[in-house]
């Protein structure tokens, strides 16, 4: 090939390059959290080119306590965002006009755990004992379900508001910690605790997790866009759950603090809440969102009934 014909076809490549990453539509998605393998599916979904191939610059940003992905979807500062179902519909309830357009986690990982050394394996032995509380939020609300189902009383037990430092129950200072079987329970197990875990869908409070949320506005603007990020996302999820030693090796690029062998057991422990059924990574049933809809309201976290056709779609959902 000459050399005015090999720069004609470099320039053409090159024009077809600029023309393609011009096309591709740039949104963000917040997470519910910091980065980790909670959120592997969308690290794999960009690592491995699906968001690409659907169209989509996808940027990643992580959550946590300054970073609440509800405020800053709804806010317009990114498009989709991960958030708890019950989150999506204590927000709605406030006039907050968010969509859940696939559940990922449709098992909560959320449990109540004790060090085995403590004899502590159900709710019936809370009695006496001093027990952690995550206070405002879904933790304290599913708690305080569970001591119901059980018919323990709050004044039959010592409880003390908790954050995120285990170290009260591994020094023995508290009797039983709520946390997540994906995250502080490895981290107990980690440190050479083994622990006793006490499951709240044993007694009849099975709620969805994580949950993938947009607008309203986004669904009427750029319905297109929203199901191929949807697509995308869940072929992510599908790939991480088939292949858990790449989405980890892709989680621990997200952040230096991140090590493989804690990513990869988490990715592991995540793949039966993300799979507890033999339905597809995104499901939504009408009975689950019903029964959330009705604790949240039974606990006092909505103050009226809501229409549950605006709270969710499946429309966006692959087929």
């Amino acid at each position: 090939m000459s050399s005015s014909r090999w720069l004609l076809a470099l320039g053409a490549i090159l024009v077809s390059a600029s023309i393609s990453a011009q096309a591709a539509e740039k949104v963000s998605v917040r997470l519910k959290w910091f980065n980790q393998a909670q959120f592997a599916g969308i690290y794999v979904a960009k690592e491995k080119g699906f968001y690409e191939d659907a169209g989509l610059d996808v940027s990643i940003q992580p959550g946590g306590p300054d970073f609440p992905a509800i405020q800053m979807v709804a806010g317009g500062d990114e498009q989709f965002g991960v958030t708890s179902a019950d989150q999506i519909l204590t927000a709605r309830s406030k006039g907050v006009p968010i969509v859940a357009v696939a559940v990922l986690y449709r098992k909560s990982p959320f449990v109540l755990f004790a060090l085995e050394s403590s004899g502590i394996d159900s709710p019936e032995d809370f009695a006496g004992k001093n027990i952690g509380v995550k206070i405002g939020g879904n933790e304290e609300l599913v708690y305080r379900a569970v001591l119901q189902k059980t018919g323990i009383t709050s004044n039959q037990l010592s409880e003390t508001p908790v954050k995120f430092d285990m170290t009260p129950l591994l020094t023995g200072q508290l009797d039983v910690w709520p946390g997540y079987v994906i995250n502080e329970v490895l981290s107990a197990k980690e440190k050479g605790f083994e622990v006793n875990i006490i499951w709240p869908s044993d007694y009849g409070i099975v709620l969805y997790a994580d949950t993938l949320f947009t607008t309203e506005e986004m669904i009427r603007k750029n319905p297109d866009q929203v199901k191929r990020f949807v697509a995308a996302t869940l072929k992510g999820w599908d790939d991480a759950v088939a292949n858990p030693e790449d989405a980890a090796e892709i989680t621990v690029n997200q952040a230096k603090r991140l090590e493989y062998d804690h990513e990869l057991a988490m990715m592991k422990d995540s793949i039966p809440l993300l799979e507890p059924d033999d339905q597809p990574i995104g499901s939504m049933d009408q009975n689950r969102w019903s029964e959330l809809h009705d604790f949240l309201l039974e606990g006092g976290f909505i103050d009226r009934e809501m229409d549950l056709s605006d709270a969710y779609t499946t429309e966006f959902l692959p087929e």
